[in-house]
């Protein structure tokens, strides 16, 4: 299987180079699409899931720090920006918003080659290599993104799925609401604590006799158990 990476840069030149370089370079195991502006590439990611993004910043419409934002409230998948934005606040903004990578153009296209392919292959070692997920009778598998508790698929949205995931993947450990809040909805959330405790309700209806494994570490957090 191909992975799917997505452009979104509004210069033809560099979208040029980065598409023919990656096409001739990964053959048939890169299929890339891309985005000329902000709004486009907010579509796409909207409609499709891909194995990586690459992300200028400056770009009519949505710019690409609202893209990253986007697609980190419902996405792991690694993201690169490429800037010719090189002050150091903008790329620990582009850190905090969940960037994998920042790259300040000119910039060489067979080092964004290998930054991206091994990118590509952690991202698909660590779900590969952990494959289906479990606790007690809860199976998570980060493949399908699907949720059974005791054989039957459980309906989760989407950030109650990313909440359960963080649990599982943090088992057995107490996880803070500000840490829930920073790696669920990101650290640009301007909401309070509360958001993280009814999603942990809704979590909890959903797990059904295995909501048990959820629990509340009173002025801790949360974590989830075998016990």
């Amino acid at each position: 299987m191909a992975y799917q990476v997505l452009v979104v840069e509004d210069s033809v030149q560099i979208r040029e180079m980065i598409l023919d370089y990656f096409s001739a370079k990964g053959g048939d195991t890169i299929q890339l699409t891309a985005a000329a502006d902000g709004n486009k590439g907010l579509e796409y990611v909207y409609e499709h899931e891909y194995d990586l993004v690459l992300l200028d910043i400056m770009l009519p419409g949505a710019s690409g720090f609202e893209i990253c934002r986007q697609l980190r409230s419902g996405s792991t998948c690694p993201i690169v920006f490429i800037t010719a934005l090189g002050r150091e606040d903008d790329i620990l903004h582009g850190y905090e918003l969940g960037a994998d990578d920042y790259i300040v153009k000119p910039f060489s296209l067979a080092a964004l080659y290998a930054k991206c392919l091994a990118l590509l292959r952690r991202a698909k070692g660590t779900v590969m290599g952990g494959n289906v997920v479990t606790c007690g009778k809860i199976e998570l598998d980060p493949v399908k993104m699907t949720v059974t508790v005791d054989g039957t698929q459980a309906e989760l949205a989407p950030k109650v799925y990313f909440l359960l995931k963080l649990l599982m993947d943090n088992k057995d450990m107490v996880l803070s609401r500000d840490t829930i809040i920073t790696k669920v909805w990101g650290y640009d959330f301007d909401g309070d604590e509360r958001v993280v405790d009814n999603h942990i309700k809704k979590l909890r209806k959903a797990l059904g006799s295995e909501s048990k494994r959820v629990k509340t570490v009173f002025g801790g957090g949360y974590k989830l158990t075998d016990g």
